[in-house]
């Protein structure tokens, strides 16, 4: 059904599909919860902690919390020059703000300059 809407990719169903009927329900939840879909290496992960008799429920939300490749987030900016000045103590995702107000605050600088020149 879910492979049906394209909401999780066949090769990761394929092996979902050797997990218990619990499990799945319990991976169904943790798939909700951090709405995400398992990759293949997480299903895979799964499937072999099922074969070894320890997939839990928190095996199964530890690895759905996981962070995957294509779900980083991508820096704001690509330009080294910028991204070289950004502190690393900015979040993620707050790199445009940082520098939005960096600018703000140089161009207030700039405008004092100049009243002061006049």
């Amino acid at each position: 059904m879910m492979v049906d809407e394209r909401r999780i990719a066949l090769n990761p169903a394929v092996e979902l599909s050797y997990l218990t009927e619990g499990q799945q329900y319990t991976l169904l939840e943790a798939m909700e919860y951090n709405d995400a879909t398992p990759s293949l290496a997480q299903a895979i992960k799964m499937k072999k902690f099922m074969q070894d008799g320890k997939l839990t429920d928190e095996v199964i939300q530890s690895i759905m919390q996981e962070e995957k490749p294509n779900q980083k987030e991508k820096p704001a900016f690509k330009d080294e020059r910028i991204t070289k000045l950004i502190p690393r103590s900015v979040p993620r995702g707050q790199e445009t703000d940082f520098v939005v107000k960096a600018l703000e605050f140089y161009n207030r600088h700039l405008q004092r300059q100049r009243s002061q020149e006049r």
